[in-house]
């Protein structure tokens, strides 16, 4: 649960207009206690000096036992000085008072301010006077006789009456209440101002937090635009201004490294897509955290869909998800093989994992490395093919001649018939080996013609090359009694090698006589076609032979790969042929292709783009 937080403004200022009010109301009331004891303070003293004033005449009165003439005294002295005055007996009796009857009053001996006196100090007391009906202040002093002499002194002597000075504070009160109204407005004003100062304050302080706040925010969403404080205010205060450098800073920094880490990330993003070889990043729980196109391509998914899924829900390999399992489960380096069943045959992987680390030096995941070797395996099997077939080729033939020479020198060589026979057996193996050696080198000429540029191409009419052709395998053709069928429009021009598009046109014808029974005829036939908005010339050599089985079509042009070893070898073919016509017609930027029924015959179909 995240609680509400609120602002900073709201947070400073109502306490500190609070600490403000409560200050000024607390000496506001002081204040107002202050002048209201001064005034009661004064006026008790006033009244305790009167009291001195008269306290001489009150003793002689006193003295002479002349209480009539003390009453009167008290009457015409009280009401003209405005002050009440009583006298009061030890025992609490009133013997005279400016406003009532001293018979008819109460004892008066309980009083505190007369308490006091009679305790031999000043008595002073401010309460309602029920008497009266109003608050009065009263003060008494003690009279003490020394002897035959009275004086109102405090020392040592009896005290034979307390004197008492009396008057309504009312106009106190209102001269108080006029001061504390005065000093409400004076507090009114000042609240007033303390309102003002202190939200003034408070924005001031608050402000550049508020503004570097909303800066942050912005930091926070990858905005590095804006500096905090670019023109500080003088009321600034050194910390916010301190820390809004150091934000900047950090600003910086952060915006330095976010571009350095975006960049290499795009470098990262862009080395991963263009890889050849398919990789895979998966986390502890085998979920893909990346994948690139080739690992996408090679098993059929949808690169955005993966990411995020569990390897187990898009990949159906069980050997990868054991591979996957041991790299996490161990956490060592290692290398394996996997293949994938494909429609197009078998795919073979060779695969690299690895630990993928934190910052920390923890694991968190794996990478797989899956490099298609699938075409080396292919070369790898050809070249050993190729290997053991030149080596068995070229055997044969060595075999044979060393064998009738061995023949020759055991005596044969005296049986003149016999002699000859195998010598000509000698000179057609030896023959035959010739061709073999002559197709390699014209082979191996070939490959390193187109590697390294040096094919001389020139526009010409396709006609006279395919009439050579023709007449190069007539003399084949008429031993058999067969019959050479040549359709070309003269118009058909091309840019091509005439000699190499000869012997690879004179190839085919040899083979489609080679495998045809007697009588039969070969059709030669050029044609120009429109595919996709290109022209191209597709020549087509079409036998009605023996035919070749479907399974032996894809590596028909391999070298020495042989569909009827047996009956090649009876018909001397090197097993070259269809190799040396696939590296020309590669050379001249087309293709080759073949099409057959067995027991029906074949066709194959040169295609080359028209100029």
């Amino acid at each position: 649960m995240v609680l509400k937080q609120k602002r900073v403004f709201w947070q400073i200022f109502p306490l500190i207009l609070a600490i403000i009010l409560i200050s000024i109301a607390l000496v506001s009331w002081y204040g107002s206690r202050s002048v209201d004891t001064f005034y009661i303070e004064e006026s008790g003293i006033d009244l305790e000096n009167r009291a001195n004033l008269i306290s001489d005449h009150v003793l002689e009165l006193l003295n002479a036992e002349d209480i009539e003439s003390l009453r009167a005294y008290c009457i015409d002295s009280g009401r003209a000085s405005a002050t009440r005055i009583t006298i009061v007996a030890p025992s609490g009796t009133v013997l005279a008072d400016t406003n009532e009857n001293p018979d008819t009053m109460d004892n008066h001996r309980s009083r505190p301010e007369i308490d006091e006196a009679f305790d031999g100090v000043p008595g002073r007391s401010l309460r309602f006077s029920n008497t009266l009906g109003e608050r009065m202040l009263y003060s008494a002093i003690p009279l003490i006789a020394d002897g035959t002499h009275w004086r109102a002194k405090d020392e040592s002597g009896t005290i034979i009456a307390v004197l008492r000075l009396s008057m309504p504070v009312t106009a106190i009160d209102t001269a108080l209440r006029t001061i504390n109204r005065k000093i409400l407005g004076g507090t009114a004003l000042a609240v007033f101002a303390a309102f003002i100062v202190t939200l003034l304050v408070c924005k001031n302080i608050s402000r550049p937090l508020e503004d570097m706040t909303r800066t942050a925010e912005r930091y926070s969403q990858g905005d590095f635009s804006q500096r905090m404080l670019i023109t500080q205010k003088k009321t600034t205060s050194l910390e916010v201004a301190t820390l809004a450098t150091a934000l900047n800073r950090m600003a910086d920094q952060l915006d330095e490294k976010i571009k350095t880490i975006i960049n290499q990330r795009n470098q990262l993003e862009t080395v991963f897509s263009s890889m050849t070889e398919a990789v895979i990043a998966v986390s502890l729980d085998e979920n893909i955290v990346s994948i690139n196109a080739a690992a996408a391509r090679l098993f059929g998914i949808e690169k955005q869909t993966a990411q995020g899924c569990l390897v187990q829900e898009v990949i159906r390999n069980i050997d990868l998800h054991k591979q996957i399992h041991r790299i996490l489960g161990t956490g060592e380096s290692f290398e394996d093989e996997l293949v994938l069943a494909h429609q197009n045959g078998s795919i073979f992987l060779q695969t690299h994992a690895v630990s993928l680390l934190s910052g920390e030096g923890a694991t968190i995941g794996a990478l797989l490395v899956l490099n298609d070797v699938t075409r080396l395996r292919r070369l790898e099997t050809m070249r050993s093919d190729f290997v053991a077939n030149v080596s068995h080729e070229l055997r044969t033939p060595i075999t044979s001649i060393r064998g009738y020479v061995e023949t020759l020198l055991d005596g044969a060589i005296d049986d003149r018939d016999d002699a000859l026979q195998f010598l000509e057996i000698v000179l057609i193996k030896s023959e035959q080996l010739s061709e073999i050696i002559d197709d390699l080198l014209a082979l191996s000429k070939i490959e390193k013609d187109v590697s390294e540029g040096e094919v001389d191409f020139e526009h010409q009419q396709l006609l006279p090359v395919l009439e050579r052709a023709v007449q190069n395998c007539q003399k084949r053709a008429t031993g058999k009694n067969m019959k050479i069928n040549l359709a070309c429009e003269p118009s058909l021009y091309l840019s091509i090698n005439e000699t190499l598009l000869e012997h690879a046109v004179a190839n085919l014808l040899n083979n489609a006589i080679t495998y045809s029974e007697k009588d039969e005829s070969v059709d030669v036939r050029a044609d120009r076609e429109e595919i996709d908005g290109q022209y191209y010339v597709s020549i087509r050599i079409i036998d009605r032979g023996i035919g070749i089985a479907q399974e032996h079509l894809p590596r028909l042009f391999e070298r020495f790969y042989r569909s009827d070893k047996a009956r090649n070898r009876q018909n001397g073919g090197t097993g070259l042929g269809l190799a040396i016509v696939k590296h020309i017609i590669q050379a001249h930027g087309g293709t080759v292709e073949v099409s057959s029924t067995y027991g029906e015959g074949s066709e194959f179909i040169i295609t080359l783009k028209s100029s």
